[in-house]
Order: structure tokens, then C-alpha cells, then sequence
């Protein structure tokens, strides 16, 4: 078997989930990728989803992947300082 790329869900774009539009706060996986987020795309450029029994050969690259994807959005990986609050003694 020649090795297969990951690459991001081109129908969830990464995310792994959808937003339900006609009820807030309701999500649904998306089903092209079982909501990883990430599919396997083979050497003749055809997408599959990640099987199952894969994802711990692959958990190392897909966390790379992913955190490749969130500092695209702007997420720096560091938290926001928490506001100091007055000592209660």
C-alpha cells in the first residue's frame, strides 16, 4: 500500500462538525469525515475518510495538522492571562 496524504475534510474544511442553522447551539459531526476533521487522500487524488483502526498510526499528524489550522485562524497557543482578582483577606 502506498502511503496516503491527510489533508484537511474539504467538506467540513477541518472542523469536523457543523453548525445546525435552524436551532442555536446545536452541532452536528460532519459525515465525510466522522468528524476528525482530516481525510486520507491517495496518490491519485481521491479523498477517503480516515478509517478507524488508523487513528492512532496517524493521532501524531493529525494534531499537527490541526494545530497548523488553528494558527492559521489566529490562535497563538498561548492562554489569556486571568484577570487578578482582590485578595479576600
Amino acid at each position: 500500500m502506498t502511503e496516503e496524504e491527510l489533508v484537511r475534510c474539504p467538506s467540513c474544511d477541518g472542523y469536523g462538525w457543523f453548525a445546525e442553522e435552524s436551532q442555536l447551539d446545536r452541532t452536528e459531526d460532519c459525515s465525510w469525515c466522522g468528524g476528525i476533521g482530516y481525510v486520507q487522500r491517495d496518490a491519485n487524488g481521491v479523498d477517503r475518510p480516515i478509517p478507524p483502526g488508523r487513528y492512532s498510526a496517524v493521532a501524531a499528524a493529525l494534531e499537527q495538522l490541526d494545530e497548523a489550522r488553528l494558527r492559521e485562524l489566529g490562535y497563538s497557543g498561548v492562554p489569556k492571562a486571568r484577570p487578578s482578582s482582590p485578595d479576600p483577606h
